[in-house]
């Protein structure tokens, strides 16, 4: 092989590994991205159940207490 051609395989393979690691990084980059967004939409999800939960828990106590009252004959 002449010099010329080493120096273009080199240089060939020296692009192609410096592609991959561009490409690696992007990868990581968009992983560490979605688990940003994924976090920050969960939060908000997270606190609207615990909401919900103890909005429903209150609710049915509500409930609870209604049937006792009627049952028991109303307030005495």
């Amino acid at each position: 092989m002449s010099n010329g051609t080493n120096n273009d395989l080199s240089g060939a393979i020296n692009g192609l590994v410096d592609t991959m690691g561009k490409l690696a990084q992007a990868q990581v980059e968009i992983l560490n991205n979605t688990l940003k967004t994924m976090t920050s939409m969960v939060e908000p999800m997270g606190k609207t159940v615990t909401d919900l939960a103890g909005t429903l828990a209150n609710t049915v106590n509500d409930v609870l207490k209604n049937v006792s009252s009627t049952i028991s004959g109303g307030n005495k």
